[in-house]
């Protein structure tokens, strides 16, 4: 953030990507949230709009990336329309098969632009998530927290386990990487993805921008004053 304030150009998108109760949320609230709260942005995708459907399907996410200096979270993806698309049959397999390409396209652009790119799919057993989802049940402070569809999906666990093989194996490139990251533990699942990202913060080596004043002299004069 200090680097972006100075004038620096370089950002950083963190993509998290999984099944209900993966722990995307737990993520942002858990890693994400030791960070300057002034240079984070969360964007959670959701179904989308009628606005929004009337755009090309990278348009919602294009408006969300990340500016100069900040560290931008998305909580689900442009990932959604090669996966839940796939899964349900919302668009032709020929579509599905454009946006693959389109998507690794988008992606080198992003970086090219000065934006390390993060991908993480947080992989869940069917168990545990019935487990999670359970316990979501049984605990009135989280019935909010579930929803009925979710045990509609479940049915299509293998259809999705699938979705995601095909997007992982389209869409990892050199420049946008994705990373599977084991999730059934949730303190792992945070403890790698603090790694991750402390790698790539170390990497990225952001500097402090450099002072227009004399600190010696305002020092002096704070002194006096």
């Amino acid at each position: 953030y200090a680097e972006g304030a100075g004038g620096g150009g370089r950002s950083l998108l963190l993509v998290l990507q999984g099944m209900d109760t993966a722990g995307k949320g737990g993520v942002i609230k858990h890693v994400v949230g030791a960070l300057n709260p002034l240079g984070c942005q969360i964007a959670a995708f959701k179904k989308p709009t009628e606005q929004e459907l009337r755009h090309h399907f990278l348009w919602r996410i294009r408006r969300r990336l990340p500016a100069a200096g900040m560290v931008t979270v998305f909580d689900r993806s442009h990932y959604e329309d090669v996966l839940i698309a796939r899964v349900r049959r919302l668009a032709k397999r020929e579509t599905i098969e454009r946006r693959y390409t389109e998507i690794n396209r988008f992606e080198q652009r992003v970086v090219a632009d000065g934006t390390t790119v993060v991908k993480c799919f947080l992989h869940i057993s069917a168990e545990r998530q019935k487990e999670r989802l359970l316990a979501r049940l049984d605990d009135p402070s989280k019935h909010w927290k579930f929803n009925p569809g979710d045990v509609d999906e479940r049915r299509r666990w293998a259809d999705y386990q699938l979705a995601y093989e095909m997007a992982l194996e389209r869409c990892s490139t050199e420049p946008a990487p994705w990373y599977v990251v084991p999730s059934d533990r949730k303190w792992y699942r945070n403890w790698a993805i603090s790694q991750l990202l402390l790698e790539t913060l170390t990497g990225l080596d952001p500097q402090l921008p450099p002072v227009d004043f004399d600190v010696a002299e305002q020092r002096r004069r704070l002194i006096e004053s």
